[in-house]
């Protein structure tokens, strides 16, 4: 009998990624009537939210059983399973095996393998896990660990299996990806990696990297971004703020300066580059001039596409304990970094009028371009075919296209 496990993720690509393979250990288990919830701690609203879901798949499925898993749930798990609702709560640890799932043994590998992402045309591939650096209002180290880096071999084998279920596009995945490899025998970076696994895997047509630490990009990985066509021209920053007073007191390791100097140099390698980046409005201290710095990153660093968020307090972080700014000024300077960033991509989409662009279809008409642009098609097309397009017109959110033809990239 299949497996019939409902998985409700919250948070990041990781958690993503992670939640397939629970679905592939729950179909081998044979999991009958069970809701897995996938939480994240990175924001208090996310835990609100989880913790929501949960109340409310109990009302909806009364005789279910719930588990509940996840970053929130590794960092507090007396307090979910104190929840009525919750049936188990397994740590980010027993959440990947097999034996959490089952009563008995299934042959499954050290690291699971998935086939491809449900009902999705990309699929997220895990090759790190866990930080070892503390920034200031950062929880995550505490329910992901130190870094530990996935053997190119093992990545290889994952893109090809995905690739050879029809998957077009991969995005590779972690906490801190940037510190790949440093404990790996050989010490392997980023954009070795990346290389290797391009050239092990040329049935995959396209590749793409989540957030990057601006202050790690190794040499070979902009060799990379300069060199690999199937390397999509998208790069997301982990940038935070603007101000470099701020960033101290975050204790990132780059200044404004260096994100400014790091975009600069990724056009000149790869022209037609897009950016998207991660910003905290409201961080603790943040004045009105140092909230200015970061609002003029948006234009100084040609940013495309924002993820913005009020600052949420985390316990046992150091920046819970600095002087906090008041929680609506917190949400306004967020409203007024989404307003720089809808007219920065709304802005950049005009500029996209008469070319042409690659698309990957993810459901029916829409899908994304090799640059990450929303688009719909004029046409229906199947989900997973990568399709040559010429745009014929923008809104503020999504590209308009004609569907050329089918292509391999």
């Amino acid at each position: 009998m299949p497996s019939t496990t409902e998985i409700v993720t919250f948070g990041c690509r990781l958690n993503s990624f992670e939640s397939e393979v629970m679905r592939q250990l729950a179909r081998d288990a044979k999991l009958e009537n069970t809701v897995i919830v996938n939480t994240c701690a990175v924001t208090a609203e996310a835990e609100r939210q989880a913790r929501q879901a949960i109340r409310r798949l109990r009302r909806r499925r009364p005789n279910a059983r719930i588990i509940v898993t996840g970053c929130a749930a590794h960092i507090d798990p007396i307090g979910y399973d104190a929840m009525p609702e919750v049936d188990i709560v397994l740590d980010n640890n027993d959440k990947l095996q097999a034996k959490s799932f089952s009563d008995t043994t299934i042959p499954v590998s050290a690291r699971p393998m998935i086939d491809r992402f449900h009902e999705r045309a990309r699929a997220f591939v895990q090759v790190q896990n866990g930080c070892d650096h503390r920034c200031t209002f950062c929880i995550i180290p505490q329910g992901r660990g130190s870094s530990r880096s996935v053997p190119m071999g093992e990545i290889a084998n994952q893109l090809r299996r995905l690739a050879a279920n029809g998957v077009a596009e991969a995005v590779l995945s972690g906490v801190d990806i940037t510190s790949y490899g440093s404990d790996l025998p050989g010490r392997p970076s980023l954009g070795h990696m990346v290389r290797r696994v391009l050239r092990a895997v040329p049935e995959l047509p396209r590749l793409r990297l989540s957030s990057l630490d601006p202050a790690k990009l190794d040499q070979e990985l902009l060799r990379a971004i300069a060199e690999e066509r199937r390397l999509m021209p998208h790069v997301h920053l982990s940038l935070q703020s603007g101000g470099d007073l701020i960033l101290k007191r975050m204790r990132r390791r780059h200044s404004r300066a260096h994100a400014i100097a790091v975009t600069e140099k990724l056009r000149e390698l790869r022209p037609g580059i897009v950016f998207g980046a991660d910003l905290i409005a409201g961080f603790p201290t943040e004045t009105h001039a140092l909230f200015t710095d970061t609002l003029s990153l948006v234009k100084d660093c040609g940013l495309t596409y924002l993820h913005v968020f009020p600052y949420s307090p985390r316990a046992n972080t150091a920046a819970a304990r600095m002087p906090q700014v008041a929680p609506a000024v917190r949400n306004e300077r967020a409203a007024c970094l989404r307003d720089a960033g809808a007219q920065a991509l709304s802005s950049y989409l005009k500029t996209q009028v008469g070319q042409h662009a690659v698309v990957l279809v993810e459901q029916d008409q829409r899908g994304y371009s090799e640059h990450f642009a929303p688009v719909i098609l004029n046409e229906p097309t199947a989900p997973g075919s990568v399709v040559t397009a010429r745009i014929i017109g923008a809104t503020k959110n999504e590209l308009r296209a004609e569907a050329r033809t089918s292509c391999v990239v």
